[in-house]
């Protein structure tokens, strides 16, 4: 199995739970954050969504401007939004071959100004670790906030 091959399996795998972590946030308490220092739950979720959005954009071009926000009005109407572009991502990644996943680089602006050029696939996996983090850190959010947290590798003890 080839990296590509790999990261296709490992990417379609995640969408059920990000989806559904995004879709649990409770809808009056967007605001929530455990510490002044921390990014609130909404800030959270459009930073995921802005992430997938900027996927599809990773793999079919060589450069891209990290999208910093991605605004919304519900949980569920942003997890609807993300599904779109995850697999909209889904798809480009069909047409990529091993060539331009291992060798074409990419170089990450953010706010216009360059951060870093990775490989493709090392831009993807960089990407996607991101958005499982941010997932983790609003499933933190999700009880605290009177929700409750769906299963993402298995049960939890919300969905037992």
């Amino acid at each position: 199995m080839t990296n590509l091959e790999f990261f296709k399996a490992y990417f379609k795998n995640e969408l059920k739970a990000t989806y559904e972590m995004i879709a649990a946030i409770p809808v009056d308490k967007l605001d929530y954050k455990p510490h002044p220092i921390n990014r609130s739950a909404y800030e959270i979720a459009e930073h995921i969504v802005g992430h997938v959005f900027d996927l599809d954009i990773v793999i079919n071009n060589n450069q891209v401007d990290e999208k910093l926000e991605y605004p919304f009005d519900s949980p569920l109407s942003l997890a609807d939004e993300m599904k779109i572009h995850w697999e909209k991502a889904q798809k480009s990644l069909a047409n990529l071959t091993d060539q331009h996943w291992e060798e074409d680089l990419v170089e990450l602006l953010v706010h216009g100004k360059s951060f870093i050029t990775l490989p493709r696939m090392h831009m993807m996996w960089f990407y996607h670790n991101d958005i499982i983090h941010h997932r983790g850190q609003l499933s933190s959010y999700i009880r605290p906030m009177g929700g409750k947290n769906p299963a993402v590798y298995g049960y939890s003890a919300d969905t037992k």
